[in-house]
Parts: structure tokens; sequence; C-alpha cells
């Protein structure tokens, strides 16, 4: 979760990053850039004409390296396609609504286009057992706040990706669970 707002003291609201994340858009520049400059290479040999700014692509035999730079620049920029078309979307990106006018809790989230490109979810505050931390540390270090329903399994509340602070998601979990008046837990 990255911002916080309270609508009003009724309502408190938690906005969700998405992949719209600078790091998103260095990697799919990159990504980009690399599939371009692969699938020129191959042009190049095949025509024998130089595409590239740089280097003598010209020189390349066709059959095998030709093939294969061709090869792994249409993959580079198929797979590019799809990064900018994640984020083009904004996948992911969501807010966490908790409201005690209407008694509920409301988890909205972007997905992919389609019949589920708006994934929401409801469910009533009074179900609500506690709100959870779960810290991971280590290579692949998470980070995350659940809550805990009756008779559903644990919802993640955190965005995906690079994890929260320490002290930062411990105060958010505080201020969920002081919110709706239930335990914490996981500290």
């Amino acid at each position: 979760m990255t911002t916080q707002k309270l609508l009003d003291k009724q309502t408190l609201r938690y906005e969700v990053l998405g992949t719209r994340r600078f790091s998103n858009y260095m990697i799919a520049t990159m990504v980009s850039i690399g599939g371009v400059g692969f699938f020129l290479a191959g042009l190049s040999s095949y025509f024998k004409v130089d595409l590239l700014p740089t280097g003598n692509a010209v020189d390349l035999i066709f059959i095998p390296q030709g093939i294969a730079l061709s090869f792994y620049g249409t993959c580079g920029l198929l797979l590019a396609t799809y990064l900018w078309l994640t984020i083009s979307w904004n996948v992911g990106a969501g807010f966490n609504e908790f409201s005690q006018d209407s008694g509920k809790f409301r988890l909205f989230r972007w997905g992919r286009p389609g019949k589920n490109r708006k994934v929401e979810q409801t469910y009533p505050l009074e179900n609500i057992q506690s709100v959870q931390i779960k810290i991971r540390e280590g290579l692949n270090p998470q980070r995350t706040i659940y809550l805990r329903i009756k008779g559903r399994n644990d919802i993640p509340l955190t965005r995906a990706g690079q994890p929260m602070a320490l002290d930062k998601i411990e105060n958010q979990a505080a201020e969920i669970a002081r919110f709706l008046g239930v335990p914490m837990e996981g500290l």
C-alpha cells in the first residue's frame, strides 16, 4: 500500500501502486532497446545492409548467427510489447477501502483486459478477525500485511514488488487494526 487517505472519520482508504513503477519503465526500455538491436543485427546479416549505427553486422553469416540474432530480437520485442502493455493497463493498481458507514471492506484491483478487468471483492467488517504482518528476510525479502477473515484465506493488502520499510508496514498495520478494532498479529 502506498498512500493513505482518511476520506472521513468513517472511511479509511489505501491506494495500491500497480505496474507503473520506475523500475518497470526501466526494464521495459532496456528490453525494447535490446530487442530492436538484436533484430536489426539479424536483418543486417540477411540483407547485407548495415542497419545499426554501430558495429558491423553485415559481416555476420546469416545461418546460424543471423537467424539466432533475429530469433532473440523477436523474443525481446514480444517481451517488450508485453511489458509496455502491462504498464499501460496498470495491472495491479487499485485500493483497499474500509468503510464503517457501510460496514464493508472493499478490495479493488485493475487486471488485464477481458471480462475480469476489474477485480473487486467486498467483505463485511464484522468478519475481519485480525490484521497480520508476515515478514520474511533473506535473498527475496517479503513484508506483507494480510487481513484474516472468517471462512476465507488470508487476503494480502500490500503491493507486489519492492518491500516496504519495516516501520511503514508496522504503522499501516497498526492503523488498520486500530480503525477496525481488531488485534494485530505477527510481530
